[in-house]
């Protein structure tokens, strides 16, 4: 192993996806669900994380529901990117593992979450390279986002170790032949390593 795949949210960052519900609801207390399930979770979200729909196309369709307030588009899209927080220990974490193994990222995101998370979160940027469902089309759920990876890369699964907060994920990454580690904290990931 010599290549540490790291996913993003809830490795990295915290994702708050509430606090994005919360702020474009009409309602904030009864609303605030019913933009959860339809936009945050589910087919639609999806969509847009593999780039079947189109980043302001999907804001389009949040402004034009009657759950959600009325607001500027820029208002919506900043919204929208601003449910992250950095976890206690990653920036320590990265940098340790930056002197012994080679950091891949690799996320299910959609184009704007990656862009806030770069411009905002340094650490990102000190990846050697990146894999995002929305650039490629597979979610880390399916061992096909693993097995495009390989291939694409042109290594070899015993190359690789997943660091990914998702058991599903894990159990893709399993299938493929790459071992993973469910992230809990960064004092157990690093002595699981």
């Amino acid at each position: 192993m010599s290549i540490i795949l790291l996913d993003i949210g809830n490795v990295l960052v915290s994702v708050d996806f509430m606090r994005f519900c919360r702020a474009v609801a009409v309602n904030p207390f009864s609303g605030e669900d019913e933009i959860f399930r339809k936009y945050c979770s589910g087919e639609l979200k999806d969509k847009l994380e593999t780039g079947w729909i189109a980043p302001l196309e999907y804001l389009a369709l949040v402004a034009r529901d009657p759950l959600a307030r009325a607001m500027p588009p820029q208002e919506l899209r900043q919204h929208w990117q601003d449910i992250f927080e950095l976890l206690d220990g990653a920036v320590e974490a990265v940098t340790l593992l930056k002197q012994s193994y080679s950091l891949w990222i690799m996320s299910d995101t959609d184009p704007l979450h990656f862009t806030f998370l770069l411009n905002n979160y340094p650490l990102l940027r000190s990846a050697d390279r990146y894999y995002l469902s929305f650039e490629h089309g597979k979610m880390k759920t399916t061992v096909d986002a693993f097995t495009y990876m390989l291939e694409s890369s042109g290594r070899t699964a015993d190359e690789f170790v997943l660091i990914d907060d998702k058991a599903v994920n894990c159990a893709s990454a399993s299938q493929a032949g790459i071992r993973s580690i469910q992230f809990q904290s960064w004092s157990e990931t690093l002595a699981l390593l």
